[in-house]
């Protein structure tokens, strides 16, 4: 009997400190989940997106500096957004009832499987996961193929 492994497959890509980072980072990962046949839910998976590199745009890139996304596709679909800021990630209390903000990672909490932070020289990374079906697979040798 043959065993197949996974195929981890992996993108990055860099933004600027602009409000129209967030649309470019949405469609980045909305075409790698498309290319690689992942089934994580879209529609969560797009809104954790926004509201981390949002989180990222606003608290967490100096000005003149950047964040970058990296996505891991094989047994989880994970994704990390890298900032160089300082400034702590408060998440899991609820906001007052009419505060405009507070409500991002609450979000992140509830849709994504797991979510965390981790530290880097200088910032820090935010990531959540998400499980996808198995709808690509490397058989031994390295042919890769989808599963029906």
């Amino acid at each position: 009997m043959n065993e197949s492994t996974r195929l981890v497959s992996f993108r990055e890509a860099f933004y600027r400190r602009e409000r129209r980072s967030v649309p470019l980072v949405r469609q980045f990962v909305r075409e790698a989940l498309l290319d690689w046949a992942c089934e994580a839910d879209l529609d969560d998976v797009l809104l954790c997106v926004s509201e981390l590199a949002t989180n990222a745009l606003v608290h967490g890139v100096p000005p003149g500096r950047g964040f970058r996304v990296q996505l891991t596709w094989g047994d989880v679909l994970r994704i990390e957004v890298h900032d160089s800021g300082g400034g702590e990630v408060r998440g899991g209390a609820a906001p007052a009832p009419y505060a405009e903000y507070g409500r991002g990672l609450l979000l992140v909490g509830a849709l994504a499987d797991t979510w965390g932070v981790g530290e880097r020289s200088p910032g820090k990374t935010v990531w959540c996961e998400f499980a996808g079906s198995a709808s690509k697979l490397v058989e031994p040798g390295g042919r890769a193929h989808h599963l029906p």
